[in-house]
C-alpha cells in the first residue's frame, strides 16, 4: 500500500525527536520544528523567532502554554529547554512586545490555537 505523508505527519510519526512549534505574534502564526533533545540555546531561539516573524527591530517577550494552559516565560536556556522537552505534541509559543499586557484569557487563546 502506497501512502504519502505530509510534513506534519512526517514529524509526528517518523521523527520522534522533533517538536513542532506554533508561534503567534499578533494575528500571525508560524510553524517550524526543533530537536527535542538538542534544541540549542535560548539566544538562538530568540533570534529565530525574530527572523521568522520579521520583527528584528522589536523588543519582545516570549512565552509558552504548558500542559495546564498556563503561560510561562521563555527567557533563558533552562526554561527554553523545559518548554521544548515538555511539549506534547506541540509547543505553543506566544510573542508579545516588551511591556505589553495580555488582554485575553490564555485558556481561550490555547483553544483557538488547536
Amino acid at each position: 500500500m502506497n501512502r504519502s505523508f505530509n510534513k506534519s505527519q512526517t514529524l509526528r510519526y517518523l521523527e520522534c525527536s522533533a517538536v513542532e512549534v506554533k508561534s503567534k505574534f499578533g494575528a500571525e502564526f508560524r510553524r517550524f520544528s526543533l530537536d527535542r533533545y538538542k534544541p540549542g540555546k535560548f539566544e538562538d531561539f530568540y533570534k529565530l523567532i525574530l527572523h521568522i516573524h520579521h520583527i528584528a527591530n522589536l523588543e519582545v517577550m516570549i512565552g509558552y502554554a504548558d500542559v495546564h494552559g498556563d503561560l510561562l516565560p521563555i527567557n533563558n536556556d533552562d526554561n527554553f529547554f523545559k518548554a521544548v522537552s515538555s511539549a506534547h505534541p506541540l509547543l505553543r509559543v506566544f510573542i508579545q512586545r516588551q511591556g505589553q499586557q495580555l488582554l485575553f484569557s490564555l485558556r481561550y487563546e490555547v483553544c483557538i490555537l488547536n
